[in-house]
């Protein structure tokens, strides 16, 4: 088998791992090899799913790992959000992170260079938003770094809330959140992971430009959680604030 063979399977294998109730993106037959590799397989499932909704991204990290993975499932909104839920104890919750979004006005073509006004330009809008966690890895395996990249780094979607003033967003380094449900509250002393949430912007753009990949308008990029990890009910009203921006409120519902 030549090396796009394998890679082609591995897409296949990773793609029907997001709608199986009981995933195991484990692929004994071939893993990515580099960041190249994982990148490719990530391709080969966006053409699969023929569609790209959005990405997520962080810069680059000091142990010199990429997270930069397409949103394959369509953005969700409004007062429901489809998930698929993960069972901790028997109890089925939603796993989600608080985002920004960067929602893109215009096609970024390939091979070329664009400055951070270039990109600035072509940002359209900005909102408060929060990916959808799925672990599609078996919890008796250990995952290596390119298996998870490969596998598009746990995302399932994203929900994109209200629009917020491109001015607030640029400058959100620190946003205290506070998650709310059946009268519990989560509350986070929140911090960007880059520093600000526009970085990761900047860099992911260049870096898919450089590699040939088209990034189309109406795509919305996220760039890291501000908390981590969230676990939420499913089926109860979840409200969300942003401390001093905004907030919203919405349902989770199995996507099954």
């Amino acid at each position: 088998m030549t090396d796009n063979t394998h890679l082609t399977e591995l897409a296949k294998h990773l793609f029907a791992q997001r709608n199986n109730v009981n995933p195991n993106a484990h692929f004994g037959a071939f893993t990515a090899q580099n960041i190249d590799q994982a990148i490719t397989v990530q391709q080969k499932m966006a053409e699969l799913n023929g569609h790209i909704s959005g990405w997520k991204c962080l810069v680059p990290q000091a142990n010199d790992q990429l997270i930069v993975a397409p949103i394959l499932q369509a953005a969700e909104r409004g007062q429901q959000c489809s998930i698929i839920p993960t069972i901790k104890d028997e109890q089925a919750l939603a796993l989600i992170e608080p985002e920004i979004a960067f929602i893109l006005g215009e096609d970024i073509e390939p091979y070329r260079h664009y400055s951070h006004q270039e990109i600035d330009s072509a940002i359209n809008a900005t909102h408060m938003a929060l990916e959808l966690i799925q672990n599609r890895f078996s919890r008796d395996s250990q995952p290596s770094y390119l298996q998870k990249l490969a596998d598009g780094l746990s995302n399932q979607g994203v929900y994109i809330g209200p629009q917020i003033p491109k001015s607030v967003a640029y400058q959100a380094s620190h946003v205290d959140v506070v998650v709310t449900a059946n009268n519990q509250q989560q509350s986070f002393n929140g911090k960007h992971p880059c520093e600000l949430p526009q970085l990761p912007v900047y860099w992911m753009i260049n870096y898919l430009a450089q590699k040939g990949v088209k990034l189309s308008a109406g795509q919305a990029i996220i760039t890291g959680s501000y908390c981590g990890v969230v676990n939420v009910p499913m089926a109860t009203e979840v409200s969300i604030e942003y401390k001093d921006i905004d907030q919203f409120s919405v349902r989770f519902v199995d996507a099954f």
